[in-house]
């Protein structure tokens, strides 16, 4: 696996999931400090052109 350069830890790429969707890799940095874990729900919201994705709570 290839590093990103220096200063362009945040940039990510787009990629293609089955047909339907597409999936983005979070940096390990903020599921730890989000306390977030493996297969965990999380809820996805389009606000103007951005998207937030937030802890799903029951």
């Amino acid at each position: 696996m290839t590093r990103n350069k220096v200063g362009s830890e945040n940039v990510r790429k787009i990629t293609r999931v089955g047909s339907m969707s597409y999936s983005i890799t979070i940096p390990v940095e903020y599921m730890r400090k989000l306390k977030w874990r493996e297969k965990q729900k999380v809820v996805v919201t389009k606000r103007g052109k951005k998207l937030v994705i937030e802890d799903w709570e029951a």
